[in-house]
């Protein structure tokens, strides 16, 4: 006879849904932000895109990929690669940033570490998949001073802009007829932006200095969609050609404003608490429109051998409702080139079972500051380590590295070079949860 065996589903599905509200929770309040780019001053801040390190890795190539080393993928970009699960897969990791920024003859360098994502992905046999998670949207963080002077009085501004948006989501994806698959997103952002104007005297003994700070609480319902063909190519290769996109879903932006009084202080990295709110009020609630976007891709794979692929990506912010006095948003452009390598997967050589990931990828951002467009690129390289399998095979975890070699912006026009190091670290756990077993 045949007996299902549930395993322990409802318990470890329990404790994943636990750690998943625990972690977004501790984002949300904990996190200031893990950017430390001028440009995130507008929009939303700097986005981060739907990709897992796998995929960072080879250029964020993602819209043509449904199979990694010849098994399905967690692929949060496209939906439609969900209806090829055979395996519950969990993915959880961290997200390192470090940057140089440049204007003139100076320069700084900043460093910040975060939480970057948790998903978990089930196979529902011949009626697709389904995956679910929390990971960043966007994030916010910049610092600018001036120093000015009336006569005699001399002040400083500050401007700073801290917080984040984050995204969790539920996704389903099914394959109607042979070969073809889709599927969709549908998420909820949420998070807090803060947008933080203070005046110092710092000559001045005894004078208060004094705040303003905006906050921006965003939420909203997001819906992404998406489309993958997939066909055999001879006896060993595989072509995959996938288009997603999001329609321009609208959000909500609460506003509110904030202006405080404290005594002065001339001590770096310390904030003194406020003395006095002098006002409080609501702006007032705002609808965003987020961009309309556009993604096709394509891959050729050859089994657990290697695998080749490249994106071109569109998205239109035009119509994003600017803040007062920001520049408006436009169009951007990009593609992405990259893939990966497995030298042998039969060998008993540990490096030679090892996935080698290399990609480049050019964004036109929809940017524009001082008449000049900000444009985005970067090298990435990675590896994907593989753990020792379990449970007879039936288990097999991998720890995929990637790193982003990057730049945004350029010193002309006077303007801020912004030269980055962005590191992901991810957990993958691949296992069966569902098995049928004879007994005698």
């Amino acid at each position: 006879m045949h007996i299902l065996l549930k395993g322990k589903f409802p318990k470890i599905a329990g404790q994943v849904l636990l750690g998943l509200s625990l972690l977004g929770i501790q984002h949300t309040y904990a996190q200031k932000s893990t950017s430390h780019s001028p440009y995130s001053q507008f929009g939303l801040g700097q986005m981060r895109e739907d990709l897992l390190p796998q995929t960072r890795a080879m250029g964020g190539i993602s819209t043509g990929v449904r199979n990694l080393n010849g098994f399905p993928t967690l692929n949060i970009a496209n939906p439609a690669s969900y209806s090829a699960l055979t395996r519950t897969v969990m993915d959880a990791g961290l997200y390192g940033n470090f940057t140089q920024l440049s204007k003139d003859q100076s320069s700084d360098h900043t460093a910040d570490f975060a939480f970057s994502h948790l998903a978990i992905a089930v196979p529902l046999s011949k009626f697709g998949g389904m995956a679910f998670g929390l990971l960043p949207y966007s994030d916010v963080g910049y610092s600018a001073t001036s120093s000015h002077a009336i006569d005699s009085l001399k002040y400083k501004t500050l401007s700073i802009g801290e917080g984040g948006v984050n995204k969790a989501f539920v996704g389903y994806g099914v394959s109607p007829l042979k070969g073809l698959s889709i599927g969709a997103n549908v998420g909820f952002l949420f998070g807090n932006l803060y947008d933080i104007t203070r005046v110092e005297f710092p000559t001045t003994a005894g004078a208060y200095q004094t705040q303003q700070k905006t906050t921006r609480n965003i939420n909203g319902a997001t819906l992404d969609y998406g489309v993958q063909y997939s066909k055999a190519i001879g006896r060993k290769h595989n072509f995959t050609i996938g288009y997603s996109g999001s329609l321009n879903n609208r959000i909500t932006a609460k506003t509110n404003r904030m202006v405080t009084i404290s005594e002065p202080n001339f001590e770096e990295d310390y904030e003194a608490p406020p003395l006095d709110t002098t006002s409080m009020f609501t702006v007032g609630n705002h609808k965003l429109n987020l961009p309309l976007k556009h993604n096709i891709g394509v891959t050729l794979s050859k089994g657990y051998n290697w695998m080749i692929g490249a994106d071109f990506k569109y998205a239109d912010w035009s119509k994003y409702q600017t803040r007062e006095g920001e520049s408006q948003l436009g169009k951007s452009y990009g593609f992405a080139l990259g893939g990966q390598i497995k030298p042998d997967p039969t060998s008993p050589r540990y490096l030679n079972q090892v996935d080698y990931r290399l990609g480049f990828r050019y964004n036109k951002t929809a940017v524009m500051y001082r008449n000049n467009q900000i444009n985005d690129m970067a090298v990435s390289v990675g590896l994907g380590l593989p753990l020792p399998q379990s449970n007879f095979g039936r288990t097999f975890s991998q720890v995929n590295i990637s790193a982003e070699f990057g730049q945004q912006g350029s010193m002309k026009n006077n303007l801020v070079r912004e030269r980055y190091i962005n590191i992901n670290l991810g957990f993958t756990i691949n296992d069966s949860w569902f098995i049928r077993r004879s007994l005698d």
